[in-house]
């Protein structure tokens, strides 16, 4: 039996994303403080606390696609587009 050398390959990230199920997604928790982390400086409209919950619609690779409220309407948001939510606890 000869050893996998291929192992340590790398998916990008369309592969991964591709893998199976392009239309499915995931519906995780996050604090608002990572949304706050992401916002230009200069860009104050958010009202949001920084340990306030939110809930992410990702892809598989793990890229945000959106962020919601709550998570009832992260998952209608995901279903209005056609995609598969799937939730990670």
């Amino acid at each position: 039996m000869t050893p996998n050398t291929h192992h340590n390959r790398l998916f990008t990230s369309e592969a991964f994303a591709a893998l199976g199920a392009p239309d499915l997604v995931y519906v995780r928790p996050i604090k608002a403080a990572e949304i706050l982390a992401d916002v230009p400086e200069g860009v104050e409209d958010f009202n949001l606390a920084p340990d306030q919950t939110l809930y992410a619609v990702c892809r598989a690779d793990g890229a945000r696609l959106a962020v919601m409220i709550d998570r009832d309407t992260a998952i209608a948001a995901a279903l209005a587009h056609e995609l598969a939510p799937v939730s990670v606890h």
